[in-house]
């Protein structure tokens, strides 16, 4: 998720950028149901955002494995992979970002906008999601959490007779950021790259 951080005092920020570790992210659903909710995650496969804190012009991708998608049901899971997400076919969940609103503060609770594309099940979708960070001692964590309305979308609600589901799925993403700050000068003079 994306973070714009507030420059140093003296410091014009040419650009950010974040990398996301695959392994220190967490994606979570939840699909409510009649008689209870199904919750799942998914893998996110890679991730990395640039932007200008100045303009709020963001790019990169993040890119999760639609087949990594799971609930603990081998059932459920087949019927998810074949008839709604066919991620055989859609191998591939992409956000890519194109603007973001809000500063991050270097150190406490911060909130921001991030816009941009949601892409599943092979249609692009705008999309604009609140991120929560919190920073502190050089680390930065970001959750977001939206809800994506996949039958409106165009997928197939996987609802049967004896099981009905709601037509929207709640998402949480949770991932630590490793940020790297470029400096386009320092008061006028070339700066350093960090």
């Amino acid at each position: 998720m994306s973070l714009v951080l507030a420059p140093a005092a003296g410091f014009a920020a040419q650009q950010f950028s974040l990398e996301l570790n695959p392994a220190q992210t967490k994606i979570e659903y939840k699909l409510g149901a009649v008689l209870h909710t199904v919750e799942g995650t998914f893998a996110l496969k890679r991730g990395r955002i640039s932007f200008d804190p100045e303009s709020g012009k963001a790019a990169g991708e993040l890119v999760v494995d639609a087949a990594s998608g799971q609930s603990g049901n081998d059932s459920r899971d087949r019927n998810m992979h074949k008839n709604v997400l066919e991620s055989e076919r859609y191998p591939e969940i992409t956000f890519r970002p194109d603007r973001v609103e809000g500063k991050v503060a270097p150190q406490g609770h911060s909130q921001v906008q991030l816009h941009g594309t949601f892409t599943i099940h092979g249609a692009d979708h705008e999309i604009t999601v609140p991120v929560e960070v919190e920073s502190g001692d050089g680390r930065y964590t970001a959750t977001a959490h939206f809800q994506i309305p996949y039958v409106k979308w165009g997928m197939k609600n996987p609802s049967t007779f004896v099981l009905r589901v709601g037509d929207k799925v709640d998402l949480t993403v949770q991932s630590v950021a490793n940020v790297m700050i470029n400096y386009a000068f320092y008061r006028g003079a070339a700066g350093p790259t960090m």
